[in-house]
């Protein structure tokens, strides 16, 4: 069987600022995210990913920042962006900052590149929407072409070439991880595929099962484009909180898993989360991972028979939670979930 990594993740969601002008809130979640970091790797979790936003409800708008931070205070955990936005962004910068990200760290910075499921970027940083496809393209094979060799020749339609330039620092083993995030659409895993990148894909609502195709055209596709089978490498992620009693944990945390999913979603024209739909996602075969340790146990496991994944992440720190409840979630998914799984998985292989 091949190894299974578990992982931690965050948008840093923190409530906007009170005062006018000031990054009070931004300072103390930031703060705190800085010590589950430090827990997660204290606790032997094999990588931490922060995700990338520029919204008032988000504490993180540059995550190499705060990973270089958390790499000075980190020993072994693996520290990636979950997920860079890509096309808002230029590719040199971002080699350039997750290569000190990886010297800072002795080896441990990842890159997870994504389109996003904001829009907030684009305007902000002046590119276009109706350049949302073409940019990420054009930027993701910069990028890779960077990390790849010192010295780079590029072209493309969106961006100034580069002729027979350096990029510098570089990264410590010679290449920096990069992984392709993805939301479901086919076109990104076939894309996955053709690059060889790992995939992640985020579950953040419904069923899992209904994502299986996905994954299936994923595998299917590398295996033809040359992946080796022992190679391949695939990503699940899905909302989590833990807590001693799994009735309890829900009840607990209900309240801010409803008013995050309904502050994102009025943009989007979700209905308001009922406490219904809530519970659909907490059944054995939902979505959400939201109980005890037990249940939270058995729905890894479920999905891993889905997936066959490689990676695990888990978003176990969301919404506006307190961050005492937080830690204990993380505690009780590395030292009481974690173990629990690959237990059952060498049984079960």
């Amino acid at each position: 069987m091949k190894k299974i990594e578990f992982g931690l993740m965050t948008f840093a969601d923190a409530a906007p600022e009170t005062v006018p002008g000031k990054g009070i809130n931004a300072h103390q979640r930031i703060q705190d995210l800085l010590e589950e970091i430090k827990l997660a790797d204290e606790l032997g979790i094999d990588v931490f990913g922060i995700g990338e936003h520029h919204r008032p409800d988000y504490a993180v708008s540059s995550p190499t920042t705060v990973l270089a931070a958390a790499a000075a205070i980190t020993k072994n955990i693996k520290l990636t962006s979950a997920v860079t936005v890509l096309s808002s962004e230029d590719p040199v910068r971002v080699y350039q900052q997750f290569a000190t990200v990886d010297a800072i760290s002795s080896g441990r910075a990842e890159i997870m590149a994504g389109r996003g499921s904001f829009i907030e970027s684009f305007p902000l940083f002046g590119f276009d929407l109706n350049d949302y496809d073409q940019l990420f393209e054009e930027k993701l094979d910069l990028l890779l072409q960077i990390n790849r060799s010192e010295k780079v020749n590029w072209s493309g339609k969106l961006r100034a070439p580069i002729h027979g330039l350096g990029v510098y620092p570089r990264a410590l083993n010679g290449e920096i991880p990069v992984w392709l995030a993805a939301g479901g659409t086919p076109a990104s895993a076939v894309r996955a595929a053709k690059l060889h990148l790992p995939l992640m894909l985020a579950i953040i609502g419904g069923m899992p099962r209904q994502f299986t195709p996905f994954i299936d055209l994923y595998k299917k596709s590398a295996l033809e484009n040359g992946v080796k089978p022992e190679d391949l490498q695939v990503g699940i992620n899905n909302h989590m909180f833990i807590g001693e009693n799994g009735e309890k944990a829900a009840d607990d945390f209900f309240p801010y898993y409803a008013q995050m999913m309904d502050r994102v979603g009025r943009s989007r024209g979700w209905q308001p989360m009922s406490r219904d739909q809530f519970e659909y996602m907490r059944t054995p075969e939902g979505s959400l991972m939201v109980g005890s340790v037990e249940q939270v146990v058995e729905k890894i496991l479920y999905e891993h028979r889905l997936f066959g994944f490689t990676r695990f992440f888990a978003q176990a720190s969301l919404g506006f939670v307190p961050h005492e409840m937080t830690m204990k979630s993380i505690e009780l998914f590395a030292t009481k979930v974690i173990p629990e799984v690959k237990r059952r998985l060498e049984i079960e292989n």
